[in-house]
């Protein structure tokens, strides 16, 4: 066991002096190696000065340029790319509505006119941003009611929203694309896909109908009927599930 040392502190025999000699000499040699520790560390850092400066000089200039690229380049770049989707979100939404020249209005608002840019020149020329990213799910759907189902997969399929709705809705886009190009069991992997986006009493029963809808077509009846129950217990108050027991019983007859 260690002596401890008091001040005036005498050794009151043999043992005694000899515990204080090692302890003295321990805490000799303890601090003898932090001096070391210390005298090698101060020598590294004045041996790579340069080095460790250039490496903070690096860092330096690498969040100064981040923050120089979007305060000058990314910013101004966001804030064109929103002003100019307003001519082609103008003709969609024109679209969406009219009785008439459907096509006409979207594909004004995919090509753009008269100096304006489309969907299609904002994807292209502001890659990146999220006018572009919205551009994509706005030229997917004037596709998909253009009847251009390969097109319409091509652009929604580059969409990424964490939007409940609309992130579902790209998602039964792709859903109703491939059904329309008769291939059902890609269709309901999208509906499904749709299903677990919705967080929401709009989206969740339409495309838990259409999932099941679609499960019944590829005979799997189980899943069919869960998809419907679904509907009956979370949803009852919806369109859906105005005719859901003829499903469900559809579901369970086969």
């Amino acid at each position: 066991m260690a002596t401890y040392k008091k001040r005036g502190f005498k050794p009151k025999n043999q043992v005694e002096e000899q515990q204080v000699e090692e302890q003295e000499s321990t805490t000799a040699e303890v601090f003898n190696t932090l001096d070391e520790s210390a005298s090698k560390s101060e020598e590294w850092v004045s041996n790579n000065q340069n080095y460790i400066l250039g490496i903070i000089g690096v860092v330096a200039v690498a969040v100064l340029g981040y923050l120089g690229y979007m305060q000058f380049v990314q910013n101004p770049k966001e804030a064109d790319a929103a002003n100019e989707m307003y001519y082609p979100q103008q003709h969609f939404d024109q679209a969406l509505v009219s009785t008439t020249a459907k096509d006409s209005l979207f594909t004004l608002a995919l090509n753009g006119a008269d100096g304006k840019y489309g969907f299609l020149n904002i994807i292209e020329e502001y890659h990146g941003t999220k006018a572009a990213n919205l551009a994509n799910y706005s030229a997917g759907m004037s596709y998909m009611n253009m009847q251009k189902y390969q097109e319409a997969i091509t652009y929604l399929e580059d969409f990424s929203s964490d939007d409940a709705i609309l992130g579902a809705l790209a998602k039964g886009g792709l859903g109703d694309a491939f059904m329309q190009l008769g291939q059902a069991s890609d269709a309901l992997g999208y509906y499904e896909s749709a299903v677990a986006h919705s967080g929401n009493e709009y989206t969740a029963p339409k495309f838990l109908y259409k999932a099941g809808v679609t499960a019944l077509e590829l005979n799997q009846n189980e899943k069919a009927s869960k998809f419907f129950q679904r509907i009956k217990d979370e949803f009852s108050g919806s369109d859906e599930a105005r005719s859901i027991d003829a499903f469900l019983g559809m579901a369970k007859s086969e």
